[in-house]
C-alpha cells in the first residue's frame, strides 16, 4: 500500500513546534496531541527536526533542564519519505534506522503527513486481511 493512501485514511495533521519551544513544551504537546513525536519546524511546513519521546528521556538523563529549547535534544537529521512510498520499504527502513515516526514529504520538503509504526502495523494488516479473504474465496468457489 503506498502511504498516500494511509495519509487520506489518518489525515494530514501533523503536530509540530517551533525549535524554541522548551522541551515542558515538548511535552506537553506530546500528551495534549496523543502523540510519540513532533516534528520541529518554523513554519508548520518544513522540517527543521523531530523529537521523540525517546529524544526527550535521552535529554533528560544527560542533564537537559525543561527550560531548554527543543533545538538542544531534537533529532535534526530527519528520514523523510514520498507519498508513493510504500508500507513494506517503509517497515524495512524503519527497522534498519530504529525510528517509530517519519514524515511523508513532496519534492519540495514540504509535509504532507506523517506516519508512525502503529500506522505501518495496521495497514499491513489490514492487506494480510484481504489476502486471506481473497484466498478463503478462491478455495471455497475454486477460482
Amino acid at each position: 500500500m503506498q502511504l498516500s493512501t494511509i495519509i487520506a485514511g489518518k489525515g494530514d495533521y501533523v503536530a509540530t513546534v517551533t525549535p524554541q519551544a522548551t522541551i515542558g513544551e515538548v511535552i506537553t504537546a506530546l500528551n495534549e496531541n496523543r502523540v510519540g513525536a513532533l516534528v520541529v519546524s518554523h513554519d508548520g511546513k518544513t522540517i527543521a527536526g523531530i523529537v521523540s519521546e525517546r529524544d526527550i528521556v535521552r535529554g533528560l538523563a544527560g542533564g537537559s533542564a525543561l527550560g531548554q529549547p527543543v533545538a538542544t535534544i531534537m533529532t535534526s537529521s530527519v528520514i523523510c519519505v514520498p507519498p508513493e512510498a510504500h508500507t513494506a520499504e517503509l517497515m524495512r527502513l524503519m527497522t534498519e534506522k530504529r525510528v517509530r515516526h517519519i514524515p511523508v514529504t513532496d519534492p519540495d520538503g514540504l509535509m504532507l503527513g506523517i506516519v508512525s509504526i502503529g500506522d505501518i502495523v495496521k495497514s499491513r494488516l489490514s492487506e494480510l486481511e484481504d489476502e486471506r479473504e481473497a484466498l478463503i474465496e478462491y478455495v471455497t468457489r475454486g477460482g
